[in-house]
């Protein structure tokens, strides 16, 4: 159930522009919700501003023991911004601790962590209070795609995917948006994990060219276990 949290301007290109819906909105949407249907599992993706995560920091406190997949969406692939200081600072300070899993890839890794050594910005967001972070691959380089998952075991636990080649349109919102509802099915975090870069791949791979930009995964495709 979608709650829309930031209104933007984009294409296949970038995101050129960005406004987040009032904070009081979305609050009743998420009681409305609340009271309608049981929820499993959230994802969150482009919050907007500072006053979103406030609401929502206050959603997940009255409900306790959601699993939260948090998408830390900073840049959009073309350079367009989508958070400010501020909204960087509440997501850190707030929400990362309420959050199961964050999922940022190495540009946001780096500049929420404040070290370009993966490791040691992972290590620095474990000690400010995330539970993990799965670190993804997508902007690195090398024939795999290499997601790693930090927490607080002795030892990362890391995947290798193909990589395909290319850039794509949103393949981070979707392999988070996957994760969540792999958590949402009852699947194990790890589980989860896995389920969902098979499913991103197979996306990938029948990505559609919709625009004259990057080609947009097509997440209509079945779903294999």
């Amino acid at each position: 159930m979608p709650v829309l949290s930031c209104l933007t301007v984009q294409d296949t290109r970038n995101v050129y522009g960005a406004e987040p819906v009032s904070a009081d909105l979305i609050r009743q949407q998420l009681q409305c919700l609340a009271e309608d249907t049981p929820i499993h599992a959230i994802k969150t993706g482009a919050l907007g501003n500072a006053a979103v995560v406030d609401v929502l920091v206050e959603f997940l406190r009255e409900h306790p023991g959601i699993p939260v997949i948090t998408d830390p969406v900073i840049k959009a692939a073309g350079g367009g911004d989508l958070a400010d200081d501020e909204l960087v600072s509440a997501m850190k300070e707030k929400l990362f601790p309420l959050a199961e899993m964050i999922t940022p890839n190495g540009i946001e890794l780096a500049m929420l962590g404040g070290s370009d050594n993966p490791d040691q910005a992972a290590d620095n967001l474990l000690q400010g209070g995330c539970e993990s972070v799965l670190a993804t691959g997508g902007h690195g380089t090398g024939i795999h795609i290499i997601n790693t998952l930090y927490n607080h075991a002795p030892e990362a636990m890391r995947w290798e995917v193909e990589r395909i080649g290319g850039e794509y349109h949103g393949t981070g919102c979707t392999l988070a948006a996957a994760i969540a509802a792999g958590r949402a099915s009852g699947l194990s975090p790890r589980a989860a994990i896995s389920q969902a870069q098979n499913y991103v791949q197979r996306a990938i791979l029948h990505a559609l060219e919709v625009g004259k930009g990057q080609p947009v995964p097509d997440r209509g495709i079945l779903w294999e276990r």
